[in-house]
């Protein structure tokens, strides 16, 4: 008797898939489409280690899988369904597109004999509305084109500059069957390079004389060092030729900032004026995006010799004139140039070194004292200071807000150094309301590490029906700073400095988010007294919940948020 082939529809071969690239969430909203998808993990995709995270909302969604590859470097999953679900996924999206996160985003589409009929969520160009967001869009009909879209999905993803892209599948392709022995999924290695290719020796060599000859080089790391996990490399070559270094706020964790070559992260404090008086930039994976002041006069200089490394060929030359660009890893790139640099005679001392760690000491002395107030209402960066000296040293941090974040910029490199990884904030977009599903996203990554999330109160409203998505899964050692100072701080900074005081629609009204993450099944403190800062994080960490700490500040206006505003940005 003929043995009975194994048929799988949509659903079996989409999840098929995706383990097959070691996917262990799916972070969403079910939707009518997709219960062919989430029928196949009830019946054996939770078993072979995969499962969906149902949040409240599909942006707070899209923003967990964001976090997700933020932390793990690896894609994150999210989905919406038809339509509505679709477009609410838009916000978390964009956020990720901005600082270049690996994510796959899925959402099915009507049924085909259903098009164009006005049939419920249907007659949404989707593809079209990802476009300026994503970095590859594919939609697929059948259940035999599924293996193929989802390995040209995951291959845009993750090569080159990386970025979400978008797979619909219609209705269709999750409703078909195929038998097992007629669909193909390929491993990894065998549809996508898996290691990135050497740079130009030629090239290699002219870096190197360049930062050799130079009275002050200095290295700017960014996100491209952090997404090639070149840290290691990064941090033996700055301390080998004695070069200052300087991170970007998405390169943050390249260099420890116990190194003795580590400036800071951004252009504040001492990157000030690394950044001004340097005769020679390597710039590594960095965009000069704003929070590095776009790379222009008066922050830095156009006299400067830059040297700019990237994979993606488009930034090279972008914010201002390169001596040398180079396309490529740039993990790859400082093995080489370190690899080069070893045959030639060791620095032994640098006088523009030393210049540069005494101001990071200075300007650690300032930061300290303005820190260290026992003023009532709470000003912000005590409420910074006792927050970074309490977390714990491998803690991932989330930042979510303006002013508030501004603040947390200050100090964030001068208590506990950083690891790889580890900080999380929708720097490009300068999205609001992550920090509660970027909370959720990291803490499901890296569950045995603590994640503290700092986060504006206007900020923390946005997506607050997440808090129970967060008690739901259990979560502990997940905290949530508020920074409350009832008010949109950022913008009332505006109006104070640039339009005479006369403040609108910038007032917040009282509000008690301890007992309202209470209500979500949370442990919840208000904290008015300095002094109690550090000992209501203690008893946030040890609850054995989500705990939301609401800490009453004092609407102040940040030095970097001044710095902003001088540069037309805020």
């Amino acid at each position: 008797m003929e043995e009975k082939k194994k048929v799988l529809n949509g659903g079996d071969v989409l999840i098929k898939c995706l383990l097959e690239e070691d996917i262990k969430y799916l972070f969403g909203i079910i939707g009518g489409q997709f219960l062919n998808m989430f029928d196949a993990i009830y019946r054996w995709g939770k078993e072979k280690g995969i499962e969906t995270v149902m949040f409240r909302h599909e942006q707070a969604a899209a923003h967990a899988a964001d976090a997700w590859a933020r932390v793990t470097n690896k894609p994150g999953i999210c989905f919406g369904t038809v339509g509505p679900g679709a477009t609410q996924l838009v916000p978390g999206v964009g956020a990720a597109w901005s600082d270049n996160m690996p994510m796959i985003v899925i959402v099915p589409q009507v049924n085909s004999k259903f098009a164009d009929s006005f049939t419920l969520q249907g007659n949404l160009d989707q593809i079209t509305m990802f476009k300026p967001i994503t970095k590859y869009q594919k939609s697929i009909r059948t259940i035999e084109e599924i293996p193929n879209a989802v390995q040209k999905c995951f291959r845009e993803a993750t090569s080159g500059r990386p970025r979400p892209v978008l797979l619909e599948i219609y209705e269709d392709a999750f409703l078909a069957e195929a038998e097992e022995d007629k669909i193909s999924i390929l491993t990894s290695n065998k549809y996508r390079a898996l290691v990135k290719p050497a740079v130009d020796n030629a090239l290699i060599k002219e870096s190197l004389e360049l930062l050799l000859k130079a009275e002050k080089p200095l290295i700017v790391a960014g996100g491209g060092v952090s997404r090639a996990e070149g840290g290691n490399e990064l941090q033996e070559f700055a301390e080998y030729l004695k070069i200052p270094t300087l991170t970007s706020i998405m390169g943050m964790g390249t260099i420890s900032s116990d190194s003795k070559s580590f400036v800071g992260s951004t252009i504040a404090g001492a990157g000030l004026k690394a950044a001004a008086e340097a005769d020679v930039v390597l710039v590594l994976g960095c965009k000069f995006t704003h929070i590095m002041a776009h790379g222009q006069e008066p922050f830095w200089k156009d006299s400067q010799k830059m040297i700019q490394v990237d994979i993606d060929p488009t930034i090279i030359g972008r914010a201002k004139p390169i001596t040398l660009g180079i396309i490529g890893d740039c993990k790859q790139f400082l093995k080489q140039i370190l690899e080069e640099a070893k045959k030639a005679q060791k620095i032994e001392q640098r006088d523009w070194l030393e210049e540069m760690v005494k101001a990071r000491e200075n300007y650690i002395t300032t930061m300290i004292k303005k820190a260290s107030k026992d003023k009532i209402p709470i000003v912000p960066q005590r409420l910074i200071k006792d927050v970074l000296e309490s977390i714990d040293d491998d803690a991932i941090l989330v930042l979510d807000g303006g002013d508030i974040v501004c603040y947390a910029m200050e100090q964030i490199d001068i208590h506990k150094p950083r690891p790889p990884l580890s900080t999380v904030e929708a720097v490009g977009m300068g999205h609001l309301g992550t920090g509660i599903p970027y909370g959720i996203g990291a803490k499901l990554a890296k569950p045995d590490k603590q994640v503290v999330a700092i986060t504006g109160d206007g900020s923390f409203m946005m997506n607050i029906q997440d808090l129970e998505t967060a008690a739901r899964l259990g979560l502990k050692n997940l905290i949530y700073i508020v920074a409350n100072n009832s008010a949109w701080g950022m913008l009332k900074s505006g109006q104070k400095l640039f339009v005479g005081k006369r403040y609108i629609d910038v007032e917040l009204p009282p509000f008690d988010y301890a007992k309202c993450a209470e209500g979500f099944g949370c442990y919840g403190e208000v904290v008015t007294d300095p002094n109690e800062i550090k000992p209501a994080f203690e008893r946030a960490k040890n609850s054995g919940k989500p705990a939301v700490i609401d800490i009453k500040i004092a609407w102040s206006i940040p030095d970097s948020t001044k710095l902003l505003g001088s540069m037309g940005i805020l």
